[in-house]
C-alpha cells in the first residue's frame, strides 16, 4: 500500500488525507493559493467530496494563506511526498512556474485548475473562459444602461490571469459603447478588501450607475457597505462572477442583477485524474462552460456551493 507522511503544519496550513483502502492508494495533493476566499475554499472541498467516492484515491491539501512563496514551498514538499497528482490553484501566474515544471518533470501529473500559469509544463489546464465571462458582464451592463453610465469594474488579484481576462474581456465589449464611463478598483477577490475599497469610494461621493464584479465575494462587500450608508443596492445594475447561494439569494431579492456562473471545477479535476490514472490521453486545455443568471432564470440554476 502506498503511503503518504503528513506535512509539517508550519508549511502546509490544512492537511486532511483520507482513510487508505486495501490496494495501492493513488493520492491527490492540491495546492492551493488560499482558503479565506469562499470559492478557493469551495474548490478544495469539492475535490475532496468527489476523491471520497472513489476508495482507490486519498486526498490531501495546502493553504498558502495567499503567500506565493509558501505555495511553492508547499509544492516542493508535495513532489518530495512523490504524491500521484497534483493540482494547483495559483495566486500568481509567472512565480509558481519553476515548480510546477519541477512537478511534472519528475513524473507527477499536474493539473492547473482555475488560473493559469505562463509555463506550458503541465498535464492540463481546466478553466472556464475567463474573456467570455467578462464579456458577458458587459454586454448585460451596456444593455441595461442603454449606452450610458459610470460602470465601476472591481478586479480580482492583479497577478492572477483570471483577472486581466476577465478585465480585458470586459473592457473590449464596454468599449463598445462611448456613452459608458468605466473606473476600476481592486477587491482582491476577497468581500474584506472590498468593504475597505467600497467604503473609500462613498466616502469620496462618487456616484455609479452599475458594477461589474470579478467575484460574488466582492460584490457581497460592495453591497454591505451600500446598505450601512442606506444606498439601496436595488437602485444599481450590479452583476458577480461565480454565482454561489448567496448571490442566488440577492439575485431573488432583487439586491443583485445578475451573476455570471463560473464552475469550481473540482469534479473535473477529479474526473481527469482518474483518466490520467487509467493512463488514457487527456487534452492540454479543458474548457467548462459558463452562463449568465438573472431573475429570469434564477430558480433553474444550482448555485456552485
Amino acid at each position: 500500500m502506498k503511503t503518504i507522511k503528513l506535512m509539517c503544519m508550519a508549511l502546509v496550513a490544512i492537511c486532511l488525507p483520507l482513510a487508505a483502502s486495501a490496494g495501492e492508494q493513488r493520492v491527490i495533493a492540491f495546492a492551493q493559493d488560499t482558503m479565506a476566499n469562499d470559492f478557493r475554499k469551495a474548490q478544495v472541498y469539492e475535490v475532496r467530496d468527489e476523491v471520497a467516492k472513489h476508495p482507490q484515491l486519498s486526498f490531501v491539501y495546502s493553504d498558502a494563506k495567499g503567500q506565493t512563496s509558501l505555495m511553492i514551498r508547499q509544492i516542493e514538499q508535495f513532489i518530495e511526498q512523490k504524491v500521484d497528482l497534483l493540482v494547483i490553484g495559483t495566486n500568481d501566474e509567472k512565480a509558481v512556474v519553476p515548480v510546477v515544471a519541477k512537478a511534472y518533470k519528475s513524473g507527477i501529473p499536474v493539473i492547473v485548475l482555475d488560473r493559469g500559469i505562463k509555463g506550458t509544463q503541465y498535464t492540463t489546464f481546466i478553466n472556464s473562459d475567463n474573456i467570455r465571462i467578462g464579456a458577458i458582464g458587459a454586454e448585460y451592463i451596456a444593455e441595461r444602461l442603454g449606452g450610458k453610465g459610470v460602470v465601476l469594474l472591481f478586479e480580482g488579484l492583479q497577478k492572477a490571469d483570471v483577472t486581466k481576462l476577465r478585465s480585458k474581456g470586459f473592457l473590449d465589449e464596454i468599449a463598445k459603447h462611448k456613452g459608458i464611463k468605466v473606473i476600476k478598483r481592486t477587491g482582491n477577490y476577497l468581500r474584506k478588501d472590498a468593504v475597505v475599497e467600497m467604503e473609500k469610494l462613498v466616502a469620496d461621493g462618487l456616484s455609479v450607475d452599475a458594477i461589474f464584479s470579478e467575484s460574488d465575494s466582492m460584490l457581497s462587500g460592495v453591497r454591505m457597505v451600500l446598505n450601512k450608508n442606506k444606498i439601496d443596492p436595488r437602485s444599481i445594475v450590479m452583476v458577480g462572477c461565480d454565482y454561489t447561494s448567496e448571490a442566488q439569494q440577492a439575485i431573488r431579492d432583487g439586491s443583485q442583477t445578475g451573476s455570471v456562473l463560473f464552475p469550481l471545477g473540482g469534479k473535473k479535476a477529479v474526473e481527469v485524474a482518474l483518466k490520467i490514472f487509467a493512463k488514457e490521453a487527456v487534452s492540454k486545455h479543458i474548457f467548462i462552460p459558463v452562463k449568465l443568471v438573472t431573475k429570469e432564470n434564477v430558480e433553474q440554476v444550482p448555485p456552485i456551493f
